[in-house]
């Protein structure tokens, strides 16, 4: 498989493109002012405590209080103060764990998503290239996309020698096929940046950060990039500078594929990343066979309903329902990639009849999800014939980076018809002549509304004109909204 990263800065913002086969599979963001803050590390001060959801408030210094439940919550002196060294199983009691104006050191696991803040914990994790540390661990993980037993075996006895009683590691993906030097580089490095993190801490008696994570594009380096991408263009001569001391210090087999693209031609232009990315915000998703999805976002969850469209079959129709969910499947786990949708997610293929096309639905689904990597949870068919699963969600999703509600319909994504808006103000005019004493009235609404009144309603409106012995005069206003009016006494 062809993959490649594009990677746009400008003075405000940077982007990177994933491209796989050519085609776009996930687009990140970060805007100056609005970074994401997850893998930052704070020092918090409980600011409130909340029995009855076993969670507490912290203030990290930002604009909304973060949230930090028991859960997350690690039984170690050296991070949550005021606790006894004694150990303690199973504590569930948030009161037992924190107490309001405790200062306590903790990593943002989820970004402020709309009116909710960012989501905490106390067990604090550091990544590299090849490991991630643990503050406090004893034990050695190996990364489970790591198969072969005996390169498991190898990392662990190697890693297992740079953990004491001050932290261990975790061997990431990327470390497959490492050798000695990379991986003691590695810790070396981790065990000097959290010694950095605890001397700010020493330091610093109020709520601040105390480390803040890489900016988008090292962060991506450091992540997702593995040693089959073929080419990582970036358009930015200064960005691709700094970009190269990285990869020459912590992932020298990335200097090799790390390009400085200079080309006219915006560089998102390259494989039609903007078109996709306009595309990503529409509802309706079109299959090349006619078929269709629509993707809803709410609150709560994402909806997504599968459509036969314009697709017909060549067969019987238990056919053709089978192979337009087929084919959805694939174009919903990118949608979901690209869109960056996480939460709750409910998918509504076309009612299937036959047990083992079920079965090969849910199949190609698991299988279309298996190149994501955020993970990915589904439950299966329910009683109802839905697919419910989940995605985790650790950023916001492109449409709320992107858009902002309309002002029109306040989100609803739909407006009252010309014909509600006439029959709204005629009530209007009748609910004001009642309460107030006036000559006349005059009607300010939208150009279609106007044009209704004095046309297709104008016999409901001269019947009105009679029943309360004034005049209505109506008058266009061409800023207005479809819904938007005002009823003004003469």
């Amino acid at each position: 498989m062809s993959t490649e990263l594009l990677i746009n800065v400008t003075p405000s913002e940077s982007r990177v493109a994933l491209i796989e086969n050519g085609v776009l599979q996930e687009i990140q963001l970060e805007r100056i002012g609005n970074l994401g803050i997850v893998g930052n590390i704070y020092l918090g001060k409980i600011s409130r405590v909340l029995p009855g959801m076993q969670a507490a408030f912290v203030d990290i210094g930002l604009e909304k209080a973060a949230f930090l439940h028991a859960s997350d919550i690690v039984n170690s002196a050296s991070i949550v103060e005021g606790v006894d060294d004694t150990p303690i199983k199973k504590v569930q009691d948030i009161r037992e764990l924190v107490r309001q104006g405790q200062y306590i050191m903790v990593q943002v696991v989820k970004d402020p998503l709309g009116t909710k803040g960012a989501r905490l914990t106390t067990d604090i994790t550091i990544p590299s290239r090849y490991l991630v540390f643990m503050p406090d661990a004893t034990h050695v993980g190996v990364s489970q996309r790591i198969e072969t037993e005996e390169e498991r075996a190898r990392l662990k006895k190697i890693v297992a020698e740079y953990g004491d009683e001050n932290g261990s590691f975790i061997v990431r993906t990327a470390a497959e096929g490492a050798i000695e030097a990379e991986l003691r580089h590695d810790a070396e490095f981790l065990r000097k940046l959290w010694e950095k993190i605890v001397s700010r801490r020493k330091k610093t008696s109020k709520a601040s950060i105390l480390h803040e994570d890489l900016t988008l594009a090292f962060r991506t380096l450091r992540d997702y990039v593995g040693e089959d991408m073929e080419r990582i263009r970036v358009d930015s001569k200064l960005t691709y500078q700094e970009l190269k001391l990285f990869t020459d210090e912590f992932v020298p087999q990335l200097s090799k594929v790390l390009e400085y693209y200079p080309g006219e031609r915006p560089i998102f232009d390259l494989f039609d990343v903007e078109n996709e990315i306009q595309k990503a915000l529409h509802r309706k998703v079109t299959l090349k066979s006619g078929g269709y999805i629509i993707i809803d976002q709410t609150e709560a969850m994402t909806t997504v309903d599968v459509n036969t469209g314009a697709f017909v079959g060549h067969r019987n129709l238990e056919e053709t329902i089978f192979n337009t969910n087929v084919e959805a499947t694939s174009a919903i786990a990118r949608q979901l990639r690209l869109r960056n949708l996480g939460g709750i997610i409910i998918i509504d293929f076309i009612d299937m009849v036959s047990e083992d096309h079920k079965r090969r639905v849910l199949h190609s689904l698991e299988s279309a999800l298996s190149k994501d990597c955020t993970k990915t949870n589904i439950n299966g068919l329910s009683a109802l014939g839905l697919v419910e699963m989940t995605r985790k969600r650790t950023r916001e999703s492109l449409e709320h980076i992107l858009c902002d509600v309309c002002p029109a319909c306040s989100g609803r994504g739909s407006q009252k018809t010309v014909e509600t808006v006439c029959y709204e103000i005629l009530r209007e005019i009748v609910r004001v002549n009642r309460a107030y004493a006036a000559d006349k009235f005059m009607v300010y609404a939208a150009p279609a509304v106007s044009e209704s009144l004095l046309n297709d309603e104008y016999h409901n409106l001269a019947e009105l004109e009679l029943f309360i012995g004034k005049q209505v005069h109506i008058q266009t206003e061409s800023l207005y909204s479809q819904e938007q009016f005002d009823v003004v006494m003469m």
